[in-house]
């Protein structure tokens, strides 16, 4: 491949999950779908700046990222998402050109209300403690088999134990 094409893009994506155990999830504005906030990592960008930007630009908020949680391909974009559990530290929810509403919910809520491909990246995240998964979509399905995760992440080990 050649020209743009080639190319990848990188983004980070916080899981904010409360004392409360609620995950706070966005309305974007531009296609009116719930995910966790973030966006694209700019170029010379530090990856943990970029996440504490893109939250407080989508939220409001200032967060303390905890852990990587997981890395997510759409194969159809050519996007690889960097996802990190967060906990909120301060701030306030403010709508902004980017989310139309804010919404705090619970684990059981998540699957219900937003694509595959960005579910599994909170559900991921309340499973923190055994490391990041790696996992390739096509923008709203997953396409990886959850065997086919390199050796040492959350889904071999599963599968061993």
């Amino acid at each position: 491949m050649t020209g743009e094409a080639a190319y990848h893009s990188v983004s980070v994506a916080g899981v904010v999950i409360d004392e409360n155990g609620r995950t706070l999830v966005i309305q974007r504005r531009d296609n009116g779908r719930w995910e966790p906030p973030g966006g694209i990592l700019e170029r010379d960008e530090p990856i943990t700046e970029g996440l504490l930007r893109e939250v407080r630009e989508e939220t409001g908020l200032i967060v303390e990222p905890l852990a990587l949680t997981g890395v997510y391909k759409n194969m159809r974009l050519g996007v690889v998402a960097l996802v990190f559990r967060c906990r909120p530290a301060g701030g306030t929810l403010t709508e902004n050109s980017e989310a139309a509403g804010f919404r705090w919910v619970l684990e059981s809520e998540v699957s219900a209300m937003m694509p595959e491909a960005f579910a599994i990246r909170v559900l991921d995240a309340y499973r923190h403690d055994a490391g990041p998964s790696i996992r390739d979509h096509g923008g709203a399905k997953l396409i990886t088999p959850p065997d086919s995760t390199l050796p040492g992440s959350r889904e071999s080990r599963a599968a061993v134990s």
